[in-house]
């Protein structure tokens, strides 16, 4: 299923073009990793290294902020962890920060090693590449563990770069829009000439912040519609039709 930003909500458009125009009207093409690159933790929680971080943070803490505790997901902890950091007036110690990082990328290199690729990845991949896009990733998750993962599927030759969490400071994950600044300085392109693939609203926000296109790649039917709504340029359940639409067109010449 595929909608545009200007007809969700009114009509359904299953007009695979759509997407297709908005990937072939740009020089670049920026993927998120866990979800339109490949199923990083494959549905399993990650509650158990969140506890882990908040157990080490209150022994060199003490008492956490509400913010910090009531985070039950890995990656989500580490900005609040930050933030408290930064507003202590007690000169906290910068070790619960430093732990939580290597805890948080130990999980995500372990889940690196099995993370399947997203269906139909490496077709559009190969496609994009033929049209003379160029590719980076753009992601929340550390830059090691992507690039062994992207290695692992055959795919590292094939991405410009990779544009990882920053392991100084969580706040910069997206939404913020560092990693998209990051790849776009690496690119030297213009913003309008790039265009970010994302699974989460996070990735909407960063790529209007940093002012590339979006093309949305989700099956949630209310997240697809919170994306059009915010402009999205289109949102896919699938890469399948995109290809499919690029044989028509290709059949057709």
């Amino acid at each position: 299923m595929i909608h545009t930003a200007t007809a969700f909500g009114r009509e359904t458009v299953d007009d695979p073009a759509v997407p297709l125009r908005a990937l072939w009207s740009v020089r670049a093409v920026l993927f998120d990793f866990d979800g339109p690159v490949c199923d990083l933790f494959a549905g399993s929680t990650t509650t158990d290294v969140a506890e882990q971080i908040k157990r080490t943070a209150r022994r060199h803490w003490g008492p956490l902020d509400p913010s910090v505790e009531e985070c039950g997901d890995s990656h989500g902890v580490l900005g609040p962890l930050r933030e408290m950091y930064e507003r202590s007036a007690r000169g906290l110690s910068a070790l619960p920060l430093e732990l939580a990082e290597a805890a948080v990328t130990a999980l995500e290199r372990r889940a690196a090693r099995t993370a399947v690729p997203t269906p139909h990845l490496h077709a559009l991949v190969d496609l994009l590449l033929a049209h003379g896009k160029r590719l980076v990733v753009v992601s929340n998750n550390a830059e090691g563990p992507i690039r062994d993962c992207l290695g692992r599927l055959g795919l590292e030759p094939k991405f410009d770069g990779v544009f990882g969490r920053s392991p100084h400071d969580a706040r910069l994950m997206k939404p913020h829009p560092d990693c998209v600044h990051r790849a776009l300085r690496h690119l030297a392109l213009p913003s309008s000439d790039c265009l970010l693939v994302g699974d989460q609203l996070t990735d909407l926000d960063a790529a209007r912040s940093a002012g590339t296109g979006f093309l949305g790649l989700t099956r949630a039917a209310e997240r697809a519609r919170q994306m059009a709504e915010r402009g999205a340029d289109a949102v896919v359940s699938s890469y399948l039709p995109v290809l499919r639409a690029a044989d028509a067109l290709s059949f057709r010449e």
